[in-house]
């Protein structure tokens, strides 16, 4: 089994031969922020890993990106199918390549693809990975009754969100977008317009409103918040000293809502 922090390390090697995904992870751009973007990403992933344990499971990751959470999966044995858009689709195969020297990176099979063109099976997930995406789908409701379609019974969505209620995030990109959260973009592979949610994030409450809306039960689900400090504190502290610090201040519910930056939550299907 390969352990989140190994497929760091070995994520950090690929990233020194891989200019193109430098602006998005940015790990080796600022020695400064390093403990603290790592912290942030093994506990993403880590969420991910806990809530998949069945290596004959059946996963889709939607919006998969430039394939990482996916590739992970495969090199501890599970089948991954996942779609993207935009530039990431023209880094994958390189990135299998690379992944190929430490496991079967050929689990992990990938389409250029929308959520609303894609015919797949009613039923064939066990799990659905949206990470950093869902707050990009539009039209929401629609998105999240092909999620349901497609899940088995008592399936899965394991969605890695920003907290839509975070009030610096919030200043942070009014100042980006105003109040803009909706736009129409041209994909030049697809040939056509499509909608895309701009950096349109949610609260806790409100993703449980869509998802009852769709006819999803979020009766049991127990979202957890992640990542309250910034990273100038993680230069004087060790990253697991400001995580067992972030864990007794998530249990003040108005410093959790408002302050952590990061939302994971896990919601089966209940067909």
């Amino acid at each position: 089994m390969m352990t989140v922090n190994d497929f760091f390390e070995l994520f950090l090697k690929e990233l020194q031969d891989a200019p193109n995904m430098r602006g998005y992870y940015k790990f080796l751009n600022n020695e400064a922020s390093f403990e603290f973007r790592k912290a942030y990403f093994l506990q993403r992933l880590q969420y991910v890993s806990d809530h998949i344990s069945d290596t004959n499971a059946s996963i889709w990751d939607c919006g998969c990106g430039y394939g990482t959470t996916a590739l992970f999966l495969a090199m501890n044995g599970f089948r991954v199918y996942g779609t993207t858009l935009e530039f990431y689709f023209d880094e994958i195969a390189k990135r299998k390549n690379y992944w190929k020297q430490y496991g079967n990176a050929d689990l992990f099979e990938v389409d250029y693809a929308n959520v609303f063109d894609n015919s797949l099976n009613e039923n064939g997930f066990d799990h659905i990975i949206v990470q950093d995406t869902l707050h990009h789908i539009e039209p929401l409701q629609e998105a999240l009754h092909i999620f349901r379609r497609v899940l088995k019974p008592n399936g899965q969505m394991i969605i890695v969100e920003e907290n839509g209620n975070n009030i610096i995030g919030n200043l942070k990109l009014f100042k980006q977008r105003g109040n803009k959260r909706i736009i129409t973009i041209w994909d030049e592979r697809l040939q056509k317009e499509i909608l895309l949610g701009n950096e349109n994030v949610r609260s806790w409450k409100k993703w449980k409103r869509e998802f009852e809306q769709a006819g999803f039960s979020c009766e049991d689900v127990a979202p957890e918040y992640i990542r309250f400090y910034y990273p100038f504190l993680y230069r004087r502290r060790p990253a697991e000293t400001m995580i067992a610090k972030e864990n007794v201040l998530r249990k003040k519910r108005w410093i959790r809502e408002y302050f952590f930056f990061g939302i994971n939550f896990s919601i089966k299907s209940c067909k």
